[in-house]
């Protein structure tokens, strides 16, 4: 067993040489295809805009903050439990991307494409930043410079 794994390592190494592609910690979609998009998180982070603005205005308008998810998701036709999983993981499938543009008063297919200008959040991201500011402030001088040279190296 241990001669076929050896084997094959030695072909991945022959292989690897012969595409001379770069040894980097890059995953090789990321590496090969930078511009490749994921529909999945564009059509997250559309919907997750249009649910900021329908906060802007509902919370603008006086409207206190709790019970606008549900809220939301009653406008758009759906469960909150439905709004709960697509803000942190599920996908919108086309038939409720289509939902979602109706309801939002936007044209079909509109979820599917990056919008300049547009403030997207994504939770994970912000989730990072909450952990990162709370490991800062209660840093010394020292963990400071380590953390900023780990997130430097990665960068």
């Amino acid at each position: 067993m241990g001669r076929l794994f050896r084997g094959s390592e030695a072909t991945v190494n022959s292989l690897y040489s012969t595409c001379q592609l770069p040894r980097q910690s890059i995953p090789f979609a990321v590496a090969v295809f930078p511009q490749v998009t994921n529909i999945t998180t564009t059509r997250r982070l559309n919907t997750v805009a249009i649910y900021q603005d329908y906060l802007r205005e509902r919370i603008g308008a006086g409207e206190a903050p709790k019970g606008l998810d549900q809220a939301f998701a009653a406008s758009l036709e759906i469960s909150p439990s439905m709004w709960s999983q697509i803000k942190s993981s599920r996908p919108i499938g086309d038939k409720l991307a289509r939902q979602v543009e109706q309801h939002a008063g936007k044209p079909a297919g509109w979820l599917d494409q990056a919008h300049d200008g547009l403030q997207l959040v994504d939770p994970a991201e912000e989730k990072f930043i909450a952990v990162a500011k709370t490991s800062w402030r209660s840093a010394n001088a020292g963990q400071k410079r380590a953390l900023l040279k780990l997130l430097q190296h990665r960068g």
